[in-house]
């Protein structure tokens, strides 16, 4: 029913002002756990997926648990749930039972409640003078990023579609962009010029200029601590950069060509790489040792992700399948079939029980995670599909077509519910806010559209 694990040991402690999750109560807990000198600060409730933060004391540090209720449904039943989990968490003691209670009926009223949302037009932004490469949300959603090949990263205000900040010093293509959520205090910028580079997202300032590559950077991502920025690059290594102090850290060498998608899991302990070698590999991050090669593939690895609980990894390429593999073992558990051409992008809804993929064939695909049965395809595209999400409560997919629309599926049902109609050229990038009730669409058409 619910997965428990460490997320953040030390490292960073979560601030209520930058928190994405609900602060449920501040209660300073004066009992300490005397068999683990652990003393419970305050809980925080996560809506997407469904999970439950402990911030703690231990040792003089402050640091934070998380309880994934990856499976929790409105029908579960919450008295049976908090006797599990307090036989599983020795934090959560017989006098903060209630609370806990509390916090996952709220789980299940936000569960409860009917997603009927249409997305209706907001604003058309003249974004920049080149084509758009990607777009990004930070976590509460306010602000978002776009990449352009015009060389610049600009910073917008979603509320009022104003622009903050505008990020310049690249001498090429902005390619892949991030803010480093949940946080959203920084973002990061890769570029054909063969840096990255790390901004403040509040002041536009530029931190650091990461250089060491020595071909385009096409891929990034923070791990989930802010403490390190991952970059993949056409000159078939990955490294990892230490946000502080912008030095090097690592070059992940195995493999023999392009790097063109890599993820960190959830807890930040693993990586992994999708290369044009048709090879995955999975990597130790505290080592930078490689753990796994996944080899099975006859075509490039265009996308690769881990799901939530970082137990399987999805990986979509050009020949024409997607595959599914245990993270711990390195083992292919299904091969996911149907497209009849290139797997472009795939992604696992936020559960982990569903996984979407686009392809070059026009069509779009859910799958189930558990019986690798093809549950939906979706069709009504006139062009290829470059990108596919979840919104955050998995009940809807985002598909993003150079046939210049975007469209709205039912993860359930299959049924387009929206086509989101007006850029004048291929669609790039897509994405939904937290609450999924935002969406940003890039074109090279130059322009970004908010759709509210």
């Amino acid at each position: 029913m619910f997965v428990l694990r460490m997320r953040d040991e030390c490292t960073r402690a979560l601030r209520a002002s930058q928190s994405p999750w609900q602060l449920f109560v501040d209660m300073c807990c004066e009992d300490v756990l005397t068999h683990s000198k652990m003393k419970l600060k305050r809980f925080l409730l996560r809506y997407y997926p469904p999970g439950i933060i402990l911030e703690y004391e231990r040792g003089g540090y402050e640091r934070t648990k998380s309880i994934d209720l990856l499976g929790l449904t409105p029908e579960t039943n919450p008295d049976e749930l908090v006797a599990e989990i307090r036989h599983s968490e020795p934090l959560v003691t017989e006098s903060r039972a209630d609370q806990v209670k509390q916090l996952i009926l709220r789980l299940q009223q936000k569960q409860s409640q009917q997603n009927h949302h249409r997305f209706c037009f907001y604003k058309d932004l003249k974004a920049h003078i080149l084509p758009l490469t990607n777009v990004a949300f930070d976590k509460s959603g306010s602000r978002f990023l776009t990449g352009s090949y015009d060389r610049t990263c600009r910073v917008w205000d979603t509320a009022s579609g104003t622009e903050l900040h505008t990020l310049e010093g690249h001498r090429n293509v902005v390619y892949a962009i991030t803010f480093n959520n949940p946080y959203g205090d920084k973002i990061a910028t890769a570029s054909f010029d063969k840096t990255c580079k790390l901004w403040c997202a509040e002041t536009g300032k530029c931190f650091h200029t990461f250089r060491g590559h020595i071909a385009e950077i096409v891929c990034l991502a923070f791990n989930p601590q802010s403490t390190l920025v991952a970059t993949g690059s056409m000159d078939a290594t990955a490294k990892l950069w230490d946000v502080e102090t912008g030095e090097e850290v690592a070059t992940l060498n195995d493999h023999t060509a392009e790097v063109l998608s890599l993820c960190f899991n959830t807890v930040g302990n693993q990586l992994v790489t999708g290369s044009f070698d048709h090879t995955v590999v999975i990597w130790d991050v505290a080592s930078a040792r490689r753990v796994h090669t996944l080899i099975g593939h006859t075509g490039e690895i265009c996308s690769v992700q881990f799901n939530w609980d970082c137990s399987l990894i999805v990986t979509g390429s050009m020949d024409k399948t997607c595959k599914l593999w245990e993270a711990v073992s390195g083992k292919c558990v299904a091969t996911l079939v149907g497209h009849k051409e290139e797997v472009l992008d795939v992604c696992f809804d936020l559960s982990g029980q569903l996984i979407a993929t686009a392809s070059a064939d026009g069509r779009a695909r859910v799958f189930s995670a558990t019986t690798h049965q093809c549950l939906l395809t979706l069709e009504g595209h006139d062009g290829e599909i470059s990108k596919i999400c979840f919104n955050p409560q998995g009940s809807r997919v985002l598909t993003a077509s150079s046939d210049k629309t975007a469209r709205l599926w039912d993860a359930q049902s299959g049924v387009c519910l929206q086509v989101l109609e007006g850029h004048t050229d291929e669609i790039f990038s897509c994405v939904f806010n937290y609450e999924g009730d935002t969406i940003i669409t890039g074109s090279k058409d130059n322009t970004c559209r908010i759709w509210y």
